[in-house]
Order: structure tokens, then C-alpha cells, then sequence
């Protein structure tokens, strides 16, 4: 079975030797270690992926959760299928600000059976989709000041008491910070960007593409990566186009209502149906 081991924490030496000696000892194949060390922000950041037989998965988690303590590392150890799960099916967090019909496409598919897996939790930095979180029966956590500002510390805490497999950025609209990302790496981070990657990046690629009297426009479902934004981590893309002389609010309106949704939701369903994966930060088949 695969297992994802990531650890985040103060640097220091020897931080990742006694994690990889855990792997090969309980007889893990390693398949891929990315780790990020800068002496000025003075963190560590891993994360490897590996292969294991299923009876090693209980006593890599206990090891694993020892480790940490010892080295002052926040080790998290998740498996696309473990053990334990035991025909339970993926949890995945929705994470939202203003938009509603994206996360509401990705309730409904979930609901309808398109994506075989169960909603947790809803965590939103503003309370626009509260109550689109009591329509569907999902708890609700704002996680937003006055400002809009997320609490990411506690964003980490909400994921890992709902005990998370996927969070889905659904039209969330602050930026996850490095140390989140890298606790939660792998594969396991799904965003939504409303625009055609890499040609319009940025907060405003609707206005960009007008501007640039493009007549097709589209929106990018990829996975979030500790240090790269995009490029080769994308999950699907889905384009709409029209006539010359469409206003900017009608094309705005589309993409919102219309194919950003679809495009989240078949991205989404992808990766919890595990057709694709993350893997050296480039998307390959789960064959």
C-alpha cells in the first residue's frame, strides 16, 4: 500500500534519517522525497512517499507519532487507502469564501454519487456559505477575522480533527502558507483557479483574458505544491466560448455558475477515484 509521511518543524540536524530508517526497516519501498531547508526561515519541511505492506501501517503511525516528539516535527502519516478505513470512503474539507455554486457543485456531486466520498467539514473565512453548510448538514467553521484573514493554525487543527483526506480549495480565496502546504503534501490539496493555466494566472484572469480579446475562456482544477503555484500539477481544464462582443459580467457569469463548477467537480472525482496523482510535482495516471 502507499503511505504519504510529511514532517514540518523547527530545523535542525538529523530530522529526516530516523523517518526514512522507520520506512526501510518495517521493509518500505521509498518512492519520492521532497524536502525544503532554509537556514534563514530555520524550518524543515519533508515529505516522502512509500510503498509498504499493510501490517507495517499501525506501527509506522505509532513510530511515526514518537518521532515527532522527540525531533519537535509535526509528522502526519495518510494513505490514499489504508487498512483502516475499511470500506469507508474519503473524507475531503470544502474550503470556501464568497462563491457558492462551485462548493455547492461538489456537495450535490457528492450527494448525488458522482464523487464517491463524504463532505467532513466546510471551513470558510468568511460566512457567506454557512448556510449553504446547514442546507447540506455539514459543520461550518469560519476561520476568518473581521478582515477576511484566515487563521491557518487553526485551519491545520480543523483538517486533522475531521481527520481529512482531500481539501478542496473551492474558490477559497487566501493563499495557503508554505508549512500548511508541506503538511499536507502529496497530493492531497485540490484548488480551483478561475482561469486557463498557465496563460492567466493571478487574481483577475477573467478581466485578463478580456482584455487580451480572447473568445474562450476556462478555468484549471490542479494540486496545490509547497513551492510552485501551478505548471505541471494539473487535474483537469474546462473552456466555454463566445461570441465577439460579449460583456465581461455575462462571461464572468458563465464561468461562475457554469463551468468552474464542472470543472472542480470532474477534478475532484479524479483524484478521490484515483485515476491521477501527484507524483515528483507532475500529474501521471494511477494506473
Amino acid at each position: 500500500m502507499e503511505i504519504v509521511v510529511t514532517a514540518v518543524g523547527p530545523d535542525n540536524v538529523g530530522l529526516a534519517d530516523p523517518i526514512i530508517h522507520l520506512l526501510t526497516a518495517q521493509g518500505g519501498s521509498i518512492a519520492e522525497i521532497q524536502m525544503y531547508d532554509h537556514d534563514e526561515a530555520q524550518v524543515f519541511a519533508m515529505m516522502c512517499r512509500a510503498n509498504i505492506e499493510p501490517g507495517a501501517w499501525q506501527t509506522i503511525r505509532e513510530v511515526m507519532t514518537q518521532i515527532g516528539q522527540d525531533k519537535a516535527l509535526s509528522i502526519r502519516v495518510w494513505s490514499p487507502d489504508p487498512p483502516a478505513r475499511q470500506g469507508r470512503r474519503a473524507k475531503i474539507a470544502i474550503c470556501t469564501t464568497y462563491q457558492q455554486a462551485t462548493p455547492r457543485a461538489v456537495l450535490q456531486a457528492v450527494q448525488e454519487g458522482v464523487i464517491q466520498a463524504d463532505v467532513a467539514v466546510m471551513i470558510g473565512n468568511r460566512q457567506r456559505c454557512a448556510g449553504l453548510a446547514e442546507e447540506f448538514d455539514i459543520p461550518w467553521h469560519n476561520i476568518g477575522d473581521s478582515q477576511g484573514i484566515s487563521n491557518d493554525d487553526e485551519l491545520v487543527q480543523l483538517l486533522d480533527r475531521y481527520a481529512v483526506d482531500y481539501v478542496v480549495l473551492a474558490r477559497y480565496m487566501r493563499i495557503l502558507p508554505p508549512d500548511t502546504c508541506w503538511k499536507f503534501a502529496g497530493g492531497r490539496i485540490i484548488n480551483l483557479h478561475h482561469g486557463l493555466l498557465p496563460g492567466f494566472p493571478g487574481f483577475r484572469p477573467y478581466h485578463d483574458a478580456f482584455a487580451a480579446r480572447m473568445l474562450t475562456f476556462g478555468a484549471t482544477c490542479h494540486f496545490i505544491i509547497p513551492e510552485l503555484d501551478a505548471g505541471n500539477q494539473t487535474i483537469n481544464q474546462r473552456t466555454f466560448s463566445v461570441a465577439p462582443g460579449t460583456k465581461l459580467d455575462e462571461i464572468i457569469e458563465i464561468g461562475q455558475q457554469e463551468n468552474e463548477p464542472k470543472c472542480l467537480v470532474e477534478g475532484v472525482r479524479r483524484v478521490v477515484d484515483r485515476e491521477v496523482k501527484l507524483h515528483f510535482h507532475r500529474i501521471i495516471a494511477n494506473k
